[in-house]
């Protein structure tokens, strides 16, 4: 069905295309031109892109896969999961066993 759908699309683009001519094509194309010069367009570009990195890292450290972190920072360090139960800072001091046998 998707392969359907792309066919169409597809299709659909080329005669709309091809009927818009040479002279639309070069007019969006001029267009494209001048944004991609603009300052405040490569701005957010590259804003966009930052926090899409950042994003990418945060991911690859929840499922262990690293990322690019700086040297020293806090994803640089390995860490252990627990099984289940809440997580706790890693600085935070652990309690001994429940050794009386009570709920």
């Amino acid at each position: 069905m998707a392969k359907l759908s792309f066919l169409v699309g597809f299709g659909a683009g080329y005669v709309l295309g091809a009927k818009a001519g040479t002279e639309r094509y070069e007019q969006i194309r001029r267009a494209w031109e001048q944004a991609k010069d603009n300052p405040q367009l490569q701005g957010l570009a590259g804003m966009a892109q930052a926090r899409a990195d950042g994003v990418v890292n945060s991911a690859k450290a929840r499922i262990g896969l690293g990322g690019n972190a700086t040297p020293g920072g806090p994803e640089s360090a390995p860490r252990a999961r627990a099984a289940s139960g809440p997580t706790r800072p890693s600085s935070a001091p652990v309690p001994p066993p429940d050794t009386t046998g009570g709920v």
